[in-house]
């Protein structure tokens, strides 16, 4: 798949995955459904939900560690920065011909445009939050959060 064709799907994806409301009690059924399935595959991943920069679930796995939590924490911020999945944003870089690292002009410290969190979109009204997972590779982490959205938004 060519960087462009990547894209293509990834926009696609957040055309498609949008929310009608987005509350707790919505964020905190997504977050059960991402760990029951993370824990019925035996995935080593921390999840967490995002409304408005509060956190409203958090869960850490057996085989992850705080730097999860950061990872988590800056893939968030890319996200919440451009409005698209942190995986969109790092292909939409490599896709120019360079990479998130070089050229955001962006502290890596804080930002990191690898796959695994996509923006909670409400229909009408755009991104109001995060929705993301760390400890897989980042294609891994972006396909989990991308299948849970879909049957949880098609349930």
């Amino acid at each position: 798949m060519t960087e462009a064709d990547r894209l293509a799907q990834l926009a696609e994806q957040e055309e498609r995955l949008q929310f009608t409301k987005f509350d707790n009690e919505t964020a905190l059924a997504l977050g059960q459904q991402l760990l029951t399935a993370a824990r019925e595959r035996g995935l080593p991943v921390t999840i967490s939900i995002r409304r408005n920069g509060q956190r409203l679930f958090h869960a850490a796995l057996p085989g992850t560690s705080a730097d999860n939590d950061a990872w988590i924490d800056r893939k968030s911020r890319v996200v919440d920065r451009y409005g698209h999945s942190s995986f969109l944003i790092g292909t939409q870089f490599r896709a120019k011909g360079g990479s998130f690292e070089e050229h955001s002009r962006l502290d890596l410290d804080l930002y990191a445009a690898h796959g695994g969190v996509f923006p909670v979109l409400v229909r009408g009204v755009g991104p109001v939050g995060t929705v993301g997972v760390s400890g897989l590779p980042q294609a891994d982490d972006h396909a989990f959060v991308v299948e849970q959205l879909e049957l949880f938004l098609n349930s």
